[in-house]
């Protein structure tokens, strides 16, 4: 696990204005807080980055007895299956809150992985991609629409057995079907007679 300082707030992510900020019912002391989600991240994933604008020792710790930073944002970033995964929260006026509501956050989600929906959770977790900064971020381009083979990778005149196992290779190189790969699947089951 490494802290960082001062805080790197996701680009992607609106701030809370300060005077919206709640108080939470969390009844626990800033180091369990702080703990607890740096547990929570480890199970989570690999690579924990926990950021914040807490100054920090040489070794990396937090310092005792400083003044609470006016900017209470948590950014905590980590790998998961391969994928820069980023979760922030400044929804509370004090850093330890935010570090609760991720950690609680994410200790729900993995939940969820251990109730058996873990595509849920995966579908969840494209929502948390860490994105570059916006300056670094490419343009948007929208492709031209495609046939069904083209999706698919295959010739029009695929067999039915090649089409489907190129259809679920696809699947399992992105993570998951996307709206593309499953329309053009279905064009193409339409098409077969499947």
């Amino acid at each position: 696990m490494t802290q960082a300082y001062p805080l790197q707030w996701p680009a992607h992510v609106s701030r809370t204005r300060p005077a919206a900020r709640r108080y939470s019912r969390f009844d626990v002391t800033p180091d369990r807080a702080r703990r607890e989600l740096l547990r929570e991240a480890e199970l989570m994933g690999r690579h924990v980055v926990i950021s914040t604008n807490i100054e920090l020792r040489r070794d990396g710790e937090p310092y005792a007895n400083r003044r609470a930073p006016e900017d209470p944002g948590v950014a905590v970033y980590f790998m998961r299956k391969k994928q820069q995964v980023c979760l922030a929260c400044d929804k509370h006026p004090e850093v330890w809150e935010n570090m609760r509501a991720i950690g609680k956050t994410l200790e729900a989600m993995r939940g969820i992985e251990r109730w058996g929906t873990s595509e849920l959770l995966d579908q969840a977790f494209k929502g948390f991609t860490a994105l570059p900064p916006p300056d670094q971020m490419s343009p948007i381009v929208t492709p031209a629409p495609s046939n069904w083979w083209d999706v698919l990778g295959v010739s029009p005149d695929a067999s039915w057995a090649v089409i489907k196992g190129a259809h679920r290779a696809l699947v399992m190189e992105a993570g998951g079907g996307t709206v593309e790969l499953n329309a053009a699947y279905d064009a193409a089951r339409k098409e077969k007679g499947q």
